[in-house]
């Protein structure tokens, strides 16, 4: 009897957790749908958590990779042509050719196309915004330079080694980075030139690329609404309620602990109601 309890037991704190996932799930896709019905769009998120690997609780970071540019243009070619896309994107980045491949998607619906960005979308995720009729950022919301990374190293600072020294004290390993480097720069820059609405002048798409492919900030530098506004980006603050409520449905279970907890609701409210 012992034992058959035990064996109950440990069936259902296995399957608790996918439970779980599943009500989660089922929640997102009520919401995303309602979202939908309000905005009469298609809803496509993005969304990059730290999460748990099964039982075992190892921790794993997400990112965008060449699966999710196959699952977020297959999303946009089967849109209809003038139903509005509405994509919401959380991510620290990722591999620049499913970035790319995403953005050139989102550039070439026809439909108007939102890019809401509720807490970041740094490196990988600025790219495929910038590809956006519109960008709707939270007060605090923040993107991010696009400056290539050959290995551990930015591709301006690398290139950058070749105007300090003179060629005969720079090893060859340095001299390979570095026409790399140079390659990975114009390649990017043409990508977000190319990438970008017609909303903005021709002028305004080679200084806008210029900015964010040559390494004038550092690659983790945050780039806020007042930044995006004087790159002359297409930003604003309209960030509906609900984009919000959903990143609340995307968890990220690694501690058993939260590292931050309030009380749902205005402190004035709920004092108001006990008296």
């Amino acid at each position: 009897m012992f034992f058959d309890l035990l064996f109950l037991f440990i069936v259902i704190s296995a399957l608790q957790p996918v439970m779980k996932q599943k009500m989660l799930e089922a929640s997102r896709q009520r919401l995303i749908y309602d979202i939908e019905k309000k905005h009469n769009s298609r809803v496509i998120a993005m969304i990059h958590r730290q999460e748990t690997m099964s039982i075992l609780g190892f921790p794993v970071m997400r990112y965008i990779d060449i699966d999710d540019s196959e699952r977020v243009i297959r999303a946009i070619q089967m849109t209809d042509p003038d139903l509005p896309i509405d994509l919401i994107l959380h991510t620290p980045g990722g591999v620049a050719l499913a970035a790319v491949q995403i953005a050139r998607a989102l550039k070439k619906h026809p439909g108007k196309t939102t890019v809401y960005v509720p807490h970041y979308a740094m490196s990988g995720g600025t790219l495929i915004a910038l590809a956006a009729d519109e960008i709707i950022m939270g007060e605090q919301s923040v993107l991010g330079p696009v400056d290539p990374q050959i290995g551990q190293y930015p591709a301006p600072s690398i290139i950058n080694v070749l105007k300090q020294k003179p060629l005969s004290a720079i090893d060859d390993q340095t001299l390979i980075l570095a026409n790399i480097a140079e390659k990975a720069i114009n390649q990017l820059e043409g990508s977000i030139i190319d990438i970008l609405p017609d909303q903005y002048s021709k002028d305004d798409k080679q200084r806008i690329a210029k900015i964010l492919t040559q390494g004038n900030w550092t690659h983790d530098f945050p780039i806020t609404v007042d930044v995006a506004k004087s790159l002359g980006l297409n930003v604003n603050t309209n960030m509906p309620k609900e984009i919000y409520q959903l990143m609340n449905l995307y968890p990220q279970p690694v501690r058993q602990t939260p590292t931050v907890e309030y009380l749902p609701g205005y402190r004035g409210e709920r004092e108001n109601t006990e008296k």
